[in-house]
């Protein structure tokens, strides 16, 4: 089953969900701020992919950090910040056994999930 991460009322998730919609691909959203996430899952994810994919460099809530925590993000700090912060996990995310993807690009998503 694919899971489709990030928050509701953001534009981009609002792009995704209505291209997943209109071809009819079936899929669980999952809301960081209704339903929350769980360190272990975040852990899990920062071995997977590099902070730098992981973290939305463009939104408010990380351009709002001080230099000295943007210099310092790594393995150890960025799970803490981002248990606290979710809204800077780069969004759309979606996650399908083995596929873990960033953002929305109607071409790609045709190429990872149009069979």
């Amino acid at each position: 089953m694919l899971t489709v991460y990030g928050i509701k009322n953001c534009d981009t998730m609002k792009k995704a969900m209505a291209w997943l919609t209109d071809h009819n691909i079936d899929f669980t959203f999952h809301d960081y701020r209704k339903d929350g996430i769980d360190e272990a899952w975040l852990s899990a994810l920062v071995q997977q992919v590099d902070i730098n994919v992981l973290v939305n460099k463009r939104g408010t809530t990380y351009r709002q950090l001080s230099d000295e925590q943007k210099q310092n993000l790594n393995s150890d700090t960025i799970v803490p910040l981002l248990l606290t912060q979710p809204a800077m996990i780069k969004r759309p995310l979606l996650i399908q056994d083995t596929l873990i993807e960033f953002g929305f690009k109607a071409d790609r998503y045709h190429q990872l999930l149009i069979k």
